[in-house]
């Protein structure tokens, strides 16, 4: 199973784009209101009860050669190459292990 998943930092966060200004001005019936109107604030049927928290395995560090042709392709589609060469690599053994 192949997941993708992004790491990021608060310091790079961006600011929400709630107007806060609204907010403050707003009495309780108008807030609460708001809140039921609100499609992403309704309350979800997802079952949380048997979820479980997955970590990620830590990656090995090793000493790979590759053509250099290869690398600065790598290379030329941006910050995380080497982890767009571990995708390549795994989509590969995961056909491999789907072959008879």
């Amino acid at each position: 199973m192949s997941e993708n998943i992004t790491k990021r930092r608060l310091a790079d966060s961006k600011p929400g784009l709630t107007d806060w200004n609204r907010v403050d001005s707003m009495d309780e019936d108008q807030l609460e209101r708001a809140i039921a109107e609100d499609p992403d604030a309704q309350a979800s049927d997802l079952d949380w009860t048997r979820a479980r928290l997955v970590l990620p395995q830590p990656k090995q560090s090793i000493h790979l050669r590759i053509d250099p042709d290869v690398l600065a392709w790598f290379r030329a589609q941006g910050k995380g190459y080497q982890t767009q060469i571990n995708a390549v690599l795994r989509t590969y053994v995961e056909a491999q292990r789907d072959q008879p």
